[in-house]
């Protein structure tokens, strides 16, 4: 049966306070399964402590599960990263829809094999689709979204989650009780427009 699977593993996992990263890993991939659980056929589920895997409905799915994850990571201030490999392929058992283990495919192993190649590559995200003109896009726009996500330090998540929401500077502002003008500089500095156009380039890819 021909599924889309999602793969991800946090980054030099090993370097982190094993506890905290665990629950804060586990917070996000429950807090994803939650927002997409119509969309999701076997739920995000983590394997190895440090890795899951899940099975989506769609392309347009699993794209917006990796995004959600991301912004989400933002808005917690959590101090890891996430590697993605997005992959379209077979899977030749019946498919779990309360876990995703015992389930055996050639296109499991592929993608399994693809996150671990990653492991070479500054990339953060890799996507191995069917169509390939869809996955030559998605590779070239999150290398694109991946420069601003990593271009935000850790002291800029406060206010970039804000943005993220959708709240304008004067909004930030207030939040932070900090002034107008320079929330205002902060959002060119931190380039949020440009990260929406991204996003938005991404959205009209999948369509």
């Amino acid at each position: 049966m021909n599924s889309v699977i999602l793969m991800g593993d946090v980054i030099d996992s090993n370097d982190q306070p094993q506890s905290k990263l665990m629950d804060e890993f586990k917070g996000v991939v429950q807090f994803s399964n939650g927002q997409y659980k119509d969309e999701i056929i076997s739920p995000l589920t983590i394997t190895l402590g440090d890795e899951f895997q899940g099975i989506v409905d769609s392309i347009n799915t699993g794209v917006m599960t990796i995004i959600l994850i991301e912004e989400q990571m933002i808005e917690r201030n959590l101090d890891f990263k996430i590697r993605y490999v997005l992959h379209e392929g077979d899977i030749e058992t019946e498919i779990n829809k309360e876990r995703a283990y015992e389930m055996l495919g050639e296109g499991l192993t592929k993608a399994r094999d693809e996150l671990n190649g990653l492991k070479k590559s500054s990339s953060r995200f890799h996507f191995s689709l069917k169509t390939e003109p869809t996955s030559n896009s998605l590779n070239k726009l999150f290398k694109l979204l991946q420069f601003f996500l990593d271009g935000w330090f850790q002291k800029d998540r406060t206010t970039v989650s804000g943005f993220l929401k959708g709240l304008n500077y004067k909004e930030v502002a207030k939040i932070e009780k900090k002034d107008e003008s320079s929330l205002w500089r902060r959002r060119r500095s931190l380039a949020i427009d440009e990260y929406f156009t991204c996003k938005s380039l991404i959205y009209e890819a999948i369509r």
